[in-house]
């Protein structure tokens, strides 16, 4: 492509660059104000599209209609963001910050099924904006002239946040709060008004993001969770709770993909370079080398990337007699269950899927859990696993035994090279930097189709013949029982104790002589392994693997499995598991609305039960105690 190919595409990157601080510049102030990681933001996009769309059905498509449709629309979704902040967020700023993350995603699933019950499930296309359908004749090139309107609103943006946080009352108590909410309550600011207030302003500019959208792309319910990984990106290259961050991280990686698209199709020393295959994945290899050699991100604080020291968890009790009765009683029952396969063949599936994402839970809560390392990429491992077991069996052809071994080595040498990086970082950056790494593998295996298949995925991977039936079954359990009370035993081991001390205090363990980086690694390498062996045995028991098992989404699933069933108990993500599957099993059948259904039941528990049901069991046995 020559140089005026080059401008123009420049052009568009910055167009995308505007659209992209948009949204992610509410995600940052939300942020810096509140420590909420958002996952609702790409609702609130989301919403902002379909309620313009409905805004300029109504009021027409001529300019008043237009652009007042796309602000009423914009206001309407900081409304919306107001409600949500009270009715829900305000009541669990005290909560870990994990458990305010799942209820914002319990957010996602119920705000997603309420845009799918007004609108429909079908894409919805909006008018091109009155007196900007055109395009401008550049260099022999065309470029919308819609495009360049955005340009200039980005930037303007930019003044008018800078104007309100600088020269307003309001504005310095947002970036007192950003700076320290403790002091900033201690001289007598209502902080709860103040966080509702930014809390508004983020899901106004989000909604505004979104409606300026219309003339460019349809309103799809897909566009909440892939907003929101682009929105973490740019506000953790920039640097959570920076504005001008955010600004310069949207013009870098919108002008990044742009330049993937620009170069196109390269041929060099008789390789092929497909550039443009690069724009899945671009953003996520520049996050993970910013936060690689600058973890606070380009115009973050250091101090804002390291944990405080805080108060230790109360310490790890052993389940009594009672406990392991009940434990054993339950394994009992799983294996007599192919008993009735005959009479009830779907309850043997059903609990074959709790086996899998029991096992896939417990490897997430050893490394969060235990060593307070969040990962908002843990599907990486699972995805590796299934397919290496897939390939080794149908390419390699070496058997079922074979691939069962070689899945979890392989997501063990993942697992030591990824989180070599990882463990350098704490808190939200390092939970970035593994959802990157979990991208790029995606990226490869959803790309790669003549070694995984691309996006059809590898089937035809079924149990060898002296595993048919009911063996198979059986095969699961044990192996998910092993890996259960392996890792229990660690738990109470000297490494286990290690590890909960980097947990607690990093500074204070490694006082006391602990190598914390070394059991922090090694703590990755182990949820990597038993991640990668629920993936083989996933594979196994669905005859193959597709790219889904490696999205963000399955990433949160083991989330929210975990903090479901509560992070700081052993059996919190056996339990949080086992409800996770049966509920969502249960939910899909009786409502096609059965993200909201299930989003809300997330969110009661969050909110009544922050300490999950482990948590709120452990509660209920000590009153029982006490009232004996």
């Amino acid at each position: 492509m020559n140089l005026t190919g080059f401008f123009v595409q420049f052009l568009n990157g910055l167009a995308e660059a505007s659209s992209l601080f948009l949204v992610a510049v509410g995600l940052s102030l939300i942020f810096g104000v509140s420590r909420i990681v958002n996952f609702a933001h790409g609702s609130m996009y989301m919403l902002g599209l379909y309620v313009a769309y409905s805004m300029v059905q109504y009021f027409g498509s001529g300019p008043l209609g237009f652009w007042g449709g796309l602000l009423l629309a914009a206001l309407l979704v900081g409304l919306l963001g107001v409600l949500a902040e009270i009715i829900v967020l305000r009541r669990i700023y005290r909560a870990p910050e994990m458990f305010q993350l799942l209820a914002t995603f319990a957010l996602v699933l119920i705000l997603n099924d309420l845009a799918s019950w007004i609108w429909g499930p079908d894409d919805l296309l909006g008018p091109l904006a009155p007196g900007l359908d055109g395009a401008l004749r550049i260099f022999g090139r065309y470029l919308p002239v819609y495009d360049l309107v955005l340009i200039a609103i980005g930037p303007l943006v930019l003044l008018a946040l800078w104007l309100l946080l600088t020269q307003t009352r309001w504005g310095r108590l947002v970036r007192a709060a950003t700076q320290d909410r403790e002091m900033l309550g201690a001289l007598g600011v209502n902080q709860a008004w103040l966080f509702t207030g930014v809390f508004g302003l983020g899901a106004f500019l989000a909604g505004l993001g979104g409606a300026l959208q219309l003339p460019r792309q349809p309103a799809s319910l897909m566009l909440d969770l892939s907003i929101i990984g682009d929105a973490f990106v740019v506000v953790v290259v920039g640097g959570m709770g920076s504005i001008p961050g955010a600004f310069v991280a949207a013009f870098i990686i919108a002008e990044l993909k742009a330049l993937c698209i620009a170069l196109g199709v390269v041929e060099l020393g008789g390789l092929t370079f497909a550039f443009p295959k690069l724009t899945l994945v671009v953003e996520f290899i520049f996050m993970a080398l910013v936060l690689v050699f600058r973890p606070w991100g380009l115009f973050g604080k250091p101090q804002a990337a390291v944990r405080p020291m805080g108060e230790a968890l109360a310490p790890l009790r052993a389940g009594g007699r009672g406990f392991r009765a009940l434990m054993m009683g339950v394994v009992v029952l799983c294996a007599a269950l192919p008993i009735w396969a005959d009479t009830l063949p779907y309850a043997l599936v059903l609990t074959q899927d709790v086996l899998v994402a029991v096992l896939f839970a417990v490897s997430l809560h050893f490394m969060m859990g235990l060593g307070g390392m969040p990962s908002f990429g843990h599907a990486a491992y699972f995805g590796i696993g299934a397919y290496a077991a897939a390939l080794v069996f149908k390419s390699v052809g070496l058997g079922m035994v074979a691939s069962l071994l070689a899945a979890p080595v392989a997501a063990a040498v993942a697992a030591v090279f990824f989180g070599w990086f990882c463990v350098r970082l704490t808190g939200v950056y390092l939970a970035m930097l593994t959802l990157a790494f979990a991208q790029i593998i995606w990226s490869i295996v959803y790309q790669w189709d003549a070694v995984t298949g691309g996006s059809n995925g590898i089937f035809g991977v079924w149990p060898d013949d002296w595993l048919s039936g009911s063996a198979y079954f059986y095969l699961t359990l044990v192996l998910v029982v092993a890996a259960v009370a392996a890792v229990r035993h660690t738990a109470f081991s000297p490494f286990g104790l290690a590890l909960r001390a980097t947990r607690d205090s990093v500074l204070r363990a490694d006082a006391i002589g602990i190598d914390v980086k070394r059991v922090q690694w090694l703590a990755f390498v182990v949820a990597g392994t038993l991640a990668g062996l629920a993936g083989a045995l996933y594979a196994f028991a669905k005859g193959g693997t597709s790219p889904e098992v490696i999205t963000v989404g399955k990433s949160v699933d083991g989330l929210v499995m975990v903090l479901l069933g509560g992070i700081h108990a052993l059996s919190g993500p056996i339990l949080g598991a086992t409800a996770f599957t049966v509920l969502q099993d249960y939910v899909i059948g009786i409502t096609e609305y059965w993200r909201a259904l299930f989003g809300l039941v997330i969110l009661l528990c969050v909110m009544f039960f922050p300490g999950g049901i482990a948590g709120a069991a452990g509660v209920f046995a000590r009153r029982s105690e006490r009232q004996t």
